[in-house]
């Protein structure tokens, strides 16, 4: 059992500059906009707080921080969990135009793990630089992109990272430099190695701004028309299932097959405008989540043979877990 008082009063001993809170609700950093509270949450403004932290917690008192960017792939219990939150966002907002290495045509982004994608993408295009278009409108940061590979329209962020600076648990006393980290679909090794994120390199290509703004641009629209961002949600609340018959295969369109749209739990909904999204109408609470996705797992699978697997991250107390 945690001493999270005595967590608390150690590293404001530690690390006075740290930004600390006690008890905060995690609706208050997801964009589900659900979740109860953690008993302490640290925000590290850069990547010393962050080696002062993980030592204090990790070395001092036997407890492995729980990692978060902006928690827009996250669905947090309505009780909360019993964790140190170790959350990148804010802070960590390194971001700087590397000077021309060997290949001609070819330039270096190096990103903190707060910094957004959209930012990044944005910066990208100031310096003329291709590759990173489809990141403009996914909503997490740097580091939460890399853990989970994120992507859209046709990209992810395995194809443009070249190199990952991480910290390993039980800390060690200096960063890991993994150079051409593994990728897979929405997933990447960190997961398995449960490392802290501090920073990434991109490697782009050199391009026309108007060309690479124009792309942009379309995504943008593209995205407002057919995504419900009117509404809190985790994007795409569940992955691309395996191809069936060597043919791809979408759960959005698996979901509309089954006439699930508008399908609805207490305030959580399945989208009417995008049948991948479930959406927090208002009010909702991560039961209802929880259950509106366990209701279109069982129906999709039911009436189509495929098995549905989140998309989301679950987080909540001991014991708890998906329905399904």
């Amino acid at each position: 059992m945690t001493n999270w008082n005595a967590l608390y009063n150690r590293l404001r001993l530690a690390v006075p500059s740290l930004e600390l809170r006690r008890d905060e609700p995690m609706s208050r950093h997801t964009s589900f906009k659900v979740g109860g509270p953690v008993p302490l949450m640290a925000l590290p403004k850069n990547e010393d707080e962050v080696q002062q932290v993980l030592s204090t917690a990790v070395l001092e008192f036997g407890v492995r921080p729980f990692f978060m960017g902006r928690g827009t792939n996250l669905l947090v219990s309505d009780a909360g969990a019993d964790l140190l939150v170790l959350k990148a966002c804010d802070g960590l907002n390194r971001l700087e135009l590397l000077p021309e290495g060997e290949w001609p045509g070819r330039r270096t982004i190096l990103a903190g793990s707060g910094v957004s994608l959209a930012r990044l993408a944005g910066f990208a295009l100031d310096h003329g630089l291709t590759g990173l278009e489809f990141a403009q409108g996914i909503p997490g940061s740097v580091g939460g992109g890399v853990y989970m590979n994120a992507g859209a329209y046709g990209g992810e962020l395995s194809q443009v990272v070249s190199s990952v600076s991480a910290v390993s648990l039980p800390t060690e006393e200096f960063a890991r430099e993994y150079v051409n980290p593994r990728f897979s679909y929405r997933h990447s090794q960190f997961q398995e190695q449960g490392d802290f994120i501090l920073r990434a390199s991109f490697s782009l290509e050199e391009g026309d701004p108007a060309a690479i703004r124009a792309k942009m641009d379309d995504l943008a629209r593209r995205r407002r028309e057919k995504q419900p961002l009117e509404h809190p949600s985790a994007g795409s609340t569940f992955k691309r299932p395996a191809p069936v018959d060597g043919q791809p295969v979408y759960a959005a369109a698996l979901i509309d097959q089954c006439g699930l749209k508008g399908l609805r739990v207490g305030g959580a909904q399945v989208s009417e405008k995008h049948a991948g999204f479930v959406v927090n109408t208002g009010g909702a609470a991560c039961k209802d989540i929880v259950e509106l996705m366990t209701q279109v797992r069982k129906r999709v699978f039911n009436e189509t043979g495929v098995t549905l697997e989140p998309e989301v991250r679950y987080l909540g107390m001991e014991g708890e877990g998906w329905n399904f």
